[in-house]
């Protein structure tokens, strides 16, 4: 794809220029009772910060996987966990 790219400074000023009026919401579906008892926002736990000896081949795998590596390793932590705790509570019954 060779075009050149068009700047977006006159489509703002285009957008500026709009009233509400002048917007189109016929493709939005309307909100209904159903809409607003979904959970709209989720706020994460608290986070700590600790220290953690890791085997360096480990490390590699997950830094090689990109960005927010540390958060996968939390996330591969958390679902070991989880299922952890599930095993256990299936065991106690």
């Amino acid at each position: 794809m060779n075009a050149k790219r068009k700047s977006i400074s006159s489509d703002l000023k285009r957008l500026d220029k709009m009233t509400d009026s002048d917007i189109d919401y016929s493709d939005i579906p309307p909100l209904d009772e159903s809409f607003l008892k979904k959970e709209m926002v989720t706020i994460p736990q608290k986070k700590e910060s600790i220290t953690l000896r890791i085997d360096h081949d480990v490390l590699e795998f997950f830094k090689h996987q990109g960005r927010g590596y540390q958060t996968l390793i939390n996330a591969v932590l958390k679902t070991y966990y989880l299922h952890t705790k599930q095993k256990k509570q299936r065991k106690s019954k």
